[in-house]
């Protein structure tokens, strides 16, 4: 039995980007099993499909809406989708990321506009495009996807960083200009998740097996998609309406 937060409003309209793939699927699948109605945003169309049409089987409601977080156009199509389909967004949650591993030397121009273009200005565009339903709402909920990298500094990653650390920044200004209109904004920053993304960084080399992270973690195990879910699903909760500009870290203790 998936737990509830039993002050959640029900069929509040959620937007998840990169909502086809790793802490994305778990926060849709979590969001939706507790009464919001799910736009499940990705640039990977079939799968946003696929995990829409899992959630409305197991009685929950979801859509599908193919965007790439980087083309301001697309994204302002999909919200236009979202509103015909489901009404004004109310809660944003920005999933969508891209990682990169290099020396800071060999960071090209290209890699680093890339990382840059996906984690920052994706979220850019995503939250400007939703936050105006908000403001005539007076009532919104933003939850970013940063990175602990943002907060202890990762060597071999600094574009990724970078990008991850604007999030933190960006996060704490939209709540302090947002909060008289009802309207929070918090960050979470995972670190030591299982999921396909580090598993593939795993697989190439730059980052250790399992057992080697779990090890630096004081809780002494990976954390999941599942874990970061229930901290969205808290924040974008309206028993968290005093909470806003804040950095929920998830991530076993390793960053405190």
């Amino acid at each position: 039995m998936t737990p509830r937060a039993g002050t959640a409003a029900p069929g509040r309209v959620t937007v998840v980007t990169g909502g086809a793939s790793g802490m994305g699927v778990s926060i849709c699948q979590l969001m939706a099993a507790n009464g919001y109605r799910v736009a499940v945003l990705d640039i990977d169309g079939g799968g946003a499909q696929r995990i829409a049409e899992g959630i409305r089987a197991r009685g929950g409601t979801a859509i599908a809406c193919e965007a790439d977080v980087t083309d301001r156009a697309a994204v302002d199509d999909a919200l236009r989708k979202v509103r015909a389909e489901f009404g004004p967004v109310e809660i944003l949650v920005t999933s969508a990321g891209l990682v990169g591993f290099s020396p800071f030397t060999e960071i090209s121009a290209q890699a680093w506009n890339r990382l840059i273009d996906v984690n920052l200005n994706g979220v850019f565009h995503c939250v400007q495009a939703a936050i105006p339903d908000m403001i005539a709402a007076g009532w919104g909920r933003i939850v970013t996807i940063s990175s602990s990298s943002a907060q202890r500094g990762s060597p071999g990653m600094v574009h990724y960083t970078a990008a991850k650390g604007a999030v933190v920044a960006m996060t704490k200004g939209l709540a302090r200009e947002y909060a008289a209109a009802g309207i929070t904004v918090n960050t979470i920053p995972p670190s030591g998740i299982d999921t396909p993304m580090q598993r593939q960084s795993q697989a190439a080399g730059h980052l250790p097996d399992d057992s080697v992270m779990a090890r630096a973690i004081p809780v002494g195990h990976l954390g999941t998609g599942e874990d970061i879910a229930a901290a969205c699903l808290f924040l974008c909760s309206e028993a968290a309406g005093y909470i806003t500009g804040q950095v929920l870290g998830v991530n076993g203790g390793s960053v405190i």
